[in-house]
């Protein structure tokens, strides 16, 4: 098998908005800043101060920014930094040049054959918007110098929803979705439990989280794209699950 070379597009991949399977994922973190980062340094800050403007709740931790990717033999590989997220922020404006965003969805699925997804707060930087609890991979999520990706899904659902992936079956095998540099990595997790179970599991977490980044829970049946303001990230992983299930 022949080394997938990194690149700084998305030639050689899928259609964009279809779901295919991956085999494997290696996603290094490297020391030092990433290139956008330094070239883009000071129209980020201009950016920040007007987003902050616009919602003073925001936070600029550090995230994860991919600089590489590649596809090969299902395979995605990549080359990472350690970024604040308020350059993430700048980027994801313009998205023509100088990263990636790779970002991780456990699609939580009940008993009862919905997916239990989450709306975002008014003070989040995804306002209103309804997707899989998730959210961008960061220190805590690196081992030995590389993303652990399911490290990641565990602890963003817990944080968000309190639900617990280790009580749930993992479908085998994780799959990919991608748009406008923007990869989905995500895989589906079967809970014991009907949809109104996992929904009031969630409204009570709500109560005691320390966190308050969602304002509800949401049980999805159909990929119908307007039912919700769903994310986009979220409309190919809908169609392609219950086209699945039909």
């Amino acid at each position: 098998m022949t080394a997938p070379k990194l690149q700084s597009n998305m030639a050689g991949w899928p259609p964009e908005s279809t779901v295919f399977p991956v085999s494997r994922i290696d996603l290094a973190v490297l020391p030092g800043e990433h290139p956008f980062h330094l070239s883009e340094l000071e129209a980020a800050r201009e950016n920040w101060m007007k987003e902050i403007a616009a919602n003073p709740a925001l936070f600029d931790g550090r995230m994860i920014f991919q600089h590489r990717l590649s596809l090969a033999d299902g395979v995605v590989k990549g080359e990472a930094y350690v970024t604040p997220f308020s350059t993430f922020l700048w980027w994801r404006k313009q998205r023509e040049r100088g990263g990636f965003h790779v970002f991780a969805f456990a699609v939580a699925v009940s008993s009862d054959g919905a997916i239990i997804a989450i709306r975002m707060a008014p003070h989040t930087a995804n306002p209103g918007q309804v997707y899989c609890a998730a959210g961008s991979m960061d220190e805590n999520d690196i081992v030995d110098g590389h993303c652990d990706v399911e490290g990641n899904m565990r602890r963003e659902v817990l944080e968000e929803t309190g639900l617990d992936l280790n009580e749930a079956a993992a479908e085998p095998g994780y799959y990919a979705t991608h748009a406008n540099r923007s990869v989905t990595l995500f895989r589906v997790f079967r809970f014991p439990w009907t949809a109104e179970e996992m929904l009031r599991r969630i409204e009570a977490h709500m109560l005691v989280a320390e966190e308050d980044e969602i304002d509800g829970a949401i049980a999805i049946r159909s990929a119908d794209p307007t039912a919700h303001r769903y994310n986009v990230a979220m409309l190919p992983i809908l169609a392609w699950f219950f086209g699945e299930a039909e």
